[in-house]
């Protein structure tokens, strides 16, 4: 999925295992439960694969689809082989696109797209020889790897969480990745690796549009167009890979592929200063029809503040209700397979008209993070947690992956709440080594109801060799974003059955309890300088000795190469034409 133009690889520097972040949801419900808090530091080193295997194969060379596959994904046609069992298994696409107006005057909209197949990839003595809607490239990966679970995201700019509110799905600034796989001795492994900051463009967002069983030519997707994704304020695209149960006792699971597209259009770049926004004004298209290969293509608008906010045409009489991160809201349902959403026009393009501003409601939790300190020797980092519920108190996962070249100071962490300390009820403590992998820092933390919570800890640069930096060096060095989980309470009861339909943004985090749901926060990226020798320097010492020895070699040259002869006076123009008269006479000449 990557692009060789456009700087990104999936043979990420930070590689580094974290098994305790698989279970965060395991240990935030044995959190709550427990009334004794204990600390337990471990710094037994977790088993790592330091020849970074899991990028190892070029992703690139098997993204293309087989003849047959082609066809199937055009047409749904099979192919005349034999078809295993696992082949004739059922599979469906499903498409969805939501628009939710943001009270900042922002447009967010958000696709999903998920394939389901009822197949396993990793059973022994089966073999999947035949894709129809699933990808053959994704497939093979899964199965050669024995992957369990695969997330990445390519992210541009960074989510306002305090003037957007939370994100469907939550990604964090540049390149992530998340891998879960079997190794042959069924040993599970967790591998994440991240780049902070990491360019997104046209070329990451072609291969990810083939990878949809309709391509970009029919449904949702023929509203992705390049020039107008990326001219916005935020996006963030991504491929999510897992087993889902198929009931409520998970006797039978199906592969889950789930493509997510999310963007924020801008008020004042996108939208011209004026709060009126349209499919054609954010996507530079409408949509016509849905994709034949889909089993439901749905658009959901957010109207849960209309009428006191916007207006929104043409109107619609579906409405759906959803509990989502424990708010209710309403939404406008366009059914793209019913020929009536189209109209006589035969085309779907909607409209909203703001018609004041509304307050937003803070999010019940929120983290931040920068640098503190003076100099290039020593400094500290600040990472602020943020509980806004009113009477509650709940505990936080904080996991933190700093790069080697911050060697930190462990013994300096501090935990503080509402100016006391706060002792983390567990720490895993991984240490760095140089040019190898990166610090792991991960915490549960116990947040009281209405407080901020700090969390400190001192760092010491260090003086990397010549060649180790970038070509932009004064420009800083990028650290990644903190990842805070938690299971937050909620404002109302949340649907447990995840066997039921409902709207597939509803429906990416399972939940196990009515009174809470997860969250997953990012926070900023850093910036770092570090100590930066003078690169000028060597620039100056080449020019002051080429003009030295230019100068000095080039006379001493041309002192030793040069032929001298001894020249005579000439006689004066007076003389010279006396002489020549002489000569003619055959007369003396003058001397």
């Amino acid at each position: 999925m990557a692009a060789h133009r456009c700087g990104l690889s999936l043979v990420f520097i930070l590689i580094f295992s974290s098994l305790a972040c698989h279970s965060s949801c395991e240990s935030l419900e044995k959190a709550n439960e427990d009334t004794e808090e204990k600390q337990s530091v471990s710094d037994t080193p977790r088993e790592v694969n330091s020849d970074g295997s899991i990028a190892a194969e070029d992703l690139n060379e098997r993204r293309g689809r087989s003849t047959d596959a082609e066809l199937d994904r055009r047409d749904g046609t099979r192919t005349s082989e034999a078809l295993t069992p696992a082949a004739a298994a059922r599979d469906e696409f499903q498409e969805e696109l939501v628009i939710r107006p943001l009270h900042s005057g922002d447009i967010y909209a958000s696709f999903q797209f998920r394939t389901l197949w009822d197949t396993d990839f990793l059973q022994e003595g089966q073999k999947v020889s035949h894709y129809r809607l699933f990808p053959k490239s994704l497939g093979q990966v899964l199965s050669k790897f024995s992957v369990r679970e695969l997330h990445i995201s390519f992210t541009q700019g960074f989510w306002r969480t305090m003037q957007w509110g939370q994100p469907f799905i939550p990604s964090p600034p540049g390149a992530e990745l998340w891998v879960w796989f079997h190794d042959t001795v069924n040993h599970r492994f967790l591998r994440y690796a991240t780049l902070p900051r990491e360019i997104v463009c046209t070329e990451n967002l072609t291969p990810w549009k083939k990878l949809l069983p309709c391509g970009s030519k029919a449904g949702l997707a023929v509203l992705l167009k390049s020039e107008k994704l990326f001219h916005s304020s935020f996006h963030s695209q991504a491929v999510h890979i897992r087993p889902v149960c198929q009931d409520e006792q998970c006797t039978s699971k199906a592969w889950e592929l789930r493509q997510t597209l999310n963007v924020v259009f801008d008020l004042y770049t996108a939208g011209q200063g004026k709060k009126e926004w349209s499919l054609f004004k954010m996507f530079s298209r409408t949509l016509t029809e849905a994709c034949p290969l889909a089993t439901s293509s749905k658009v959901y608008v957010d109207i849960t503040d209309n009428p006191e906010l916007f207006e929104l045409s043409p109107a619609t009489p579906l409405l759906s209700q959803a509990v989502v991160l424990g708010d209710r809201r309403t939404y406008s349902v366009y059914d793209l397979s019913r020929a009536e959403t189209f109209g006589q026009l035969r085309s779907l393009n909607l409209l909203l008209r703001w018609k004041g501003d509304g307050e937003m409601l803070r999010p019940l939790l929120h983290a931040e993070r920068y640098v503190a300190g003076f100099g290039l020797q020593t400094g500290e980092i600040h990472t602020v947690i943020y509980n806004n519920h009113p009477y509650r108190a709940f505990p936080v996962l904080l996991m933190d992956s700093v790069p080697w070249y911050l060697q930190l100071y462990i013994h300096t962490l501090t935990v503080t709440s509402k100016s006391r300390d706060n002792k983390p009820s567990y720490i895993h403590y991984q240490p760095a080594k140089d040019r190898h992998r990166p610090h792991l820092l991960e915490m549960l933390i116990q947040l009281p109801p209405h407080s901020m919570t700090e969390v400190t800890v001192q760092f010491e640069r260090a003086l990397l060799k010549w060649t180790e930096y970038t070509p932009d060096p004064n420009h800083g060095f990028y650290v990644g974003s903190s990842v805070v989980s938690a299971l937050v309470p909620s404002m109302v009861a949340m649907n447990t059955n995840f066997t039921q339909d409902q709207p597939l943004f509803s429906s990416f985090v399972p939940v196990k309890e009515e009174s809470s749901y997860f969250v997953r926060v990012y926070t900023e990226p850093l910036l770092v300088n570090l100590p930066t020798p003078d690169f000028s320097m060597p620039y100056n010492v080449i020019c002051l000795t080429c003009t030295v020895v230019a100068v000095g070699y080039g006379s001493f040259y041309n002192l030793l190469t040069r032929t001298f002869q001894v020249d005579e006076p000439s006689l004066p123009l007076a003389k010279r034409l006396a002489n020549l008269i002489r000569r003619i006479r055959g007369v003396p000449l003058l001397t």
